[in-house]
């Protein structure tokens, strides 16, 4: 099976990533010299991929969890035929080279998600496999499996250290993702030391404990016996599999098997003496012609083959079952009909309140009768958040289901997701309350780095929350996601603009969309009937009669409402108040200079910010005269109502407000 030019390639992939490492004086150079068998044997004898054709969509999808060994992949694209040059790998950690420190999605050619903070990886590759069996599914025939490819994840012993592992594990087990599988880099070092110092569970229980096939190779240099675990693991049916494989971390190092290998170069010294270990002679970066042809007879030309056979398939699918094909082909390119949103519903004044969560929950279910690759999930809490899509089943019961009982794994549901939409073909959201935000920022983050169109959607989002108290009633959430670069957060005042909120979320194809709604029911207001986008982020939406007004309210969400009372009953003290409607600060922000001056001129200093959330960011629009109602401290356990009384969100106290520092008689 393996002979002496496999091994050759093994010494060239470690002395290829080292290389890298000691020409940009840093990097992570252990797991790259103790992985490199593993990650050969995989590549070479069983990765489906096709360089050429990088974005095949039935491509087998790897993914390194562990990504500061981003050296090594990079090694393995570029020997693969990836538009990757040995001057890319030249400028391994440089400013604007395709090769960073740590692994990008969009950024270096055949990375398929970003990775880096330890555990996200595995739940990414968790996110892999349920959109294959999820999309397989939907589009295979009995004599056409148009998706059929396996998700494959290297991680190491920090992956398994973060909660997030155990979280998305716990889950892929309960789905049995026979398709997925992870190989372990169990080396017993972590960066501080011997990974015994923190890290004692045994393997094998915890992974058989959440339903998934456990496989060990006890020598991480025996080729054979990796490919023997590998194969296996591929012919199980009904469990996701990891495989146990011990290595030495730093192999050929003169301190291998320690932590003085993990994150920092060897130097040349050290450098030399391994590469004797290896029986490597040649120069940094100096490849023979056997190993690239070794990469050229086995992964590249099986990749081909695999892609020519793939695409005569996919031509006889497009001709058979030419409604699937096109609905394929839409949700891969993330492409909507033109009359995609006509069918959603639309709100009148005179419609009794709602709240902007069951409007949500309303409009989710017109969406996924025109949309056949929509579908989402809730971290236990469908009935709450009214995500569910009705009369689906879930996808534990029916892979073809399109409601993702997630479990209480909030962090993991979003890092999950976010491998859902790397896959591709799927709009996919994700929903919990708004202030369990916290738990799932990381991934949030991620999603933004990644440019991957997940949406979020957040419920109970404010105060109004009332008797949970202050442990539920979020604060800074607001302005924490609004931070986050890249990232779309809309909090809507009523039905309307929930729906349109919808539409900006689908139509998106390179950030996060958060839909951030409420608990408590809220007036459909009459100024939002007529209204067809939110999309800049901020609109008058009730206006004052002077072409100049006295005074500018903003406001988001349910306090919108609030602000347009306030303003009438201002109009008996003669003052002309605007009220805007600013549901998205991100989006408002990138309108050019005109339409911001036209919703806010600068000349109306008179102005007061109304949100039930921290003021930080508020004083961007408010200016240096300006008030900010908000709540910079955290909330109180009561009736919802009374709640958001007590912390000054009534017409009276905005009332007051604007008398006590606007009206001349008052100042």
């Amino acid at each position: 099976m393996f002979d002496k030019n496999d091994y050759l390639a093994v010494s060239a992939i470690r002395s290829l990533s080292v290389a890298q490492i000691e020409k940009a004086n840093s990097g992570h150079p252990g797991i790259a010299m103790g992985a490199a068998p593993m990650i050969y044997t995989l590549w070479n004898k069983f990765l489906k991929v096709n360089p050429d054709e990088e974005k095949w969509f039935d491509r087998d999808r790897f993914v390194l969890s562990a990504g500061h060994g981003s050296a090594l992949l990079y090694s393995m694209l570029h020997l693969s035929g990836f538009d990757l040059t040995i001057d890319d790998l030249k400028e391994f950690r440089k400013i604007g080279s395709k090769t960073p420190g740590h692994p990008e999605r969009n950024h270096s050619p055949g990375v398929e998600v970003t990775t880096g903070p330890l555990g996200q990886g595995v739940a990414n590759a968790v996110g892999l496999a349920m959109a294959e069996k999820h999309m397989a599914s939907l589009y295979n025939k009995e004599d056409m499996k148009i998706v059929d490819h396996y998700t494959y994840c290297l991680c190491g012993d920090g992956d398994l250290m973060e909660g997030i592992s155990y979280e998305a594990m716990s889950l892929a087990g309960s789905l049995k993702l026979n398709k997925l599988i992870i190989m372990y880099d169990s080396n017993d070092v972590c960066l501080d030391g011997k990974l015994s110092t923190s890290f004692s569970e045994d393997i094998k229980k915890r992974v058989e404990s959440c339903n998934w096939n456990y496989l060990r190779v006890d020598d991480g240099e025996d080729l054979e016996k990796i490919y023997r675990a590998i194969a296996k693991a591929r012919e199980e049916t009904a469990k996701p599999s990891l495989i146990e494989v011990k290595t030495i971390i730093g192999y050929g190092s003169k301190n291998q098997n320690t932590n003085k290998v993990h994150g920092a170069p060897l130097g040349r010294e050290d450098f030399e003496y391994a590469k004797k270990v290896y029986k490597w002679t040649r120069d940094d970066f100096d490849i023979p012609k056997e190993v690239y042809d070794i990469f050229e007879t086995n992964l590249v030309n099986r990749g081909k083959k695999a892609y020519k056979e793939y695409s005569t398939l996919l031509d006889r699918y497009r001709q058979t079952y030419p409604k699937d094909y096109e609905d394929l082909v839409s949700g891969i390119e993330r492409k909507l009909d033109k009359d995609f949103f006509e069918n959603v519903r639309k709100y009148n004044s005179s419609d009794k309140k709602i709240a902007s969560r069951a409007s949500s929950g309303e409009i989710i279910q017109d969406l996924a009768k025109n949309n056949k690759n929509f579908w989402g999930g809730s971290a236990d809490l469908f009935a709450s958040n009214k995500t569910e899509i009705k009369q689906s089943p879930s996808f534990k019961d029916d892979p073809s289901g399109r409601n993702v009982w997630y479990g209480v794994r909030e962090f993991a549901m979003a890092a999950i997701a976010n491998g859902i939409m790397a896959h591709g073909g799927s709009y996919h959201y994700v929903s919990t309350f708004f202030v369990f935000a916290d738990y799932l920022k990381a991934a949030i983050r991620l999603s933004a780095l990644s440019k991957l169109p997940l949406t979020y959607v957040f419920t109970h989002d404010s105060v109004a929350v009332g008797e949970d108290g202050p442990t539920h009633e979020p604060i800074e959430q607001l302005a924490m996601l609004r931070s986050i670069p890249n990232t779309i957060v809309l909090r809507p005042a009523d039905a309307n603009e929930v729906r349109l909120s919808w539409k900006i979320a689908l139509e998106n194809k390179e950030s996060p969309v958060v839909i951030v709604l409420s608990r408590q029911n809220l007036e459909n207001l009459k100024a939002t009937e007529k209204i067809t986008s939110i999309a800049k982020g901020a609109y008058i939406v009730s206006d004052s009669q002077k072409d100049v007004p006295d005074g500018i309210f903003i406001a988001t969400g349910s306090e919108v409402a609030l602000a347009i009372e306030a303003k009438n009953k201002l109009k008996d003290l003669g003052q002309d108040i605007r009220v805007v409607s600013m549901p998205s600060m991100e989006l408002f922000r990138k309108q050019d200079k005109s339409y911001k001056e036209q919703i806010l001129p600068r000349e109306v200093k008179n102005r007061i910010t109304i949100e039930m959330g921290t003021s930080f960011g508020w004083q961007e629009f408010s200016l240096d005269n300006g008030i900010n109602l908000a709540i910079d401290r955290f909330g109180i356990s009561g009736d919802g109502n009374l709640v958001a009384k007590e912390l000054g969100f009534s017409v009276e106290n905005i009332i007051d407000l604007y008398k006590k520092n606007f009206m001349e008689e008052n100042k």
